[in-house]
């Protein structure tokens, strides 16, 4: 048996989100069913995490067990022939047996994209937040260098989140600005559900005033979502990347 770890790109306008669900078209069934017709075989996708509905990736991870013995740039060509214009395999490597692209991921990083203009912009509808009202970058610079570290996120959930704990690590978060177009960079070793879009929309309402910088260690102490900013939506956010330590990655895609 051959473990292969997929670069996955897509974009999740018309998904369910990443994993298969009872009601909805996800990700993971097609690219299940794409692999299947390339390899004549049943074959489960695991990823390293998951993305909401309407959620985009770049680099999403994941992984499959195959009997068949293929050229790895077959698992890229091959299953792009299957997929639909939105999802497309980008790189293909062999990873050891047992390899669990979710628990052996050391960090994931997000991008947000904030339009901050009073004018809708009809390119960038199905890829970023319009926010009409002025917003302080310096405030919501300070504020996001307070999610750094390990902290408890609770108030940056989803109502219904089942994660066992709420502790989760916070490497870096940065914001820059180009013309009316913002970007909030997330990178950490894991993260709950909804919990980067609680954290921009906590930073959009810090930009407007409502909150102050402090208070965002208000509300990694308190631990209560009812005092955090709104969830963002969600066709801002893409997975940009997963980073995995260089003995699972070393093997290269013209292998």
């Amino acid at each position: 048996m051959t473990t292969v770890l997929l670069t996955i790109a897509y974009d999740g306008t018309h998904y369910s989100g990443w994993q298969i669900q009872p009601n909805g078209l996800a990700v993971q069934e097609v690219v299940e069913d794409a692999l299947e017709k390339l390899l004549k075989e049943h074959v489960q996708v695991r990823s390293s995490g998951r993305t909401d509905a309407g959620v985009h990736a770049r680099a999403m991870a994941a992984s499959f067990t195959t009997n068949r013995n293929l050229p790895l740039q077959a698992f890229v060509e091959g299953a792009n022939r299957f997929l639909p214009a939105d999802i497309a395999i980008q790189s293909a490597r062999i990873v050891p047996e047992g390899f669990k692209p979710i628990t052996m991921a050391y960090a994931k990083q997000y991008r947000y994209t904030i339009i901050n203009s009073s004018v809708r912009s009809p390119l960038d509808r199905l890829y970023s937040w319009q926010v009409r009202e002025p917003l302080d970058l310096v405030a919501m610079k300070e504020a996001a260098g307070r999610f750094v570290g390990s902290h408890n996120f609770a108030a940056f959930r989803a109502s219904n989140c089942v994660a066992k704990t709420t502790i989760r690590r916070i490497d870096s978060v940065q914001i820059t600005r180009q013309g009316s177009r913002i970007s909030i960079d997330v990178i950490g070793g894991g993260f709950l559900k909804n919990m980067v879009r609680v954290m921009v929309g906590t930073l959009v309402d810090i930009g407007k005033g409502r909150f102050t910088p402090s208070d965002i260690d208000r509300l990694l102490h308190g631990g209560d979502r009812k005092e955090a900013g709104c969830t963002a939506p969600a066709c801002g956010l893409c997975l940009i990347q997963v980073v995995y330590p260089e003995k699972f990655t070393a093997l290269p895609i013209d292998a």
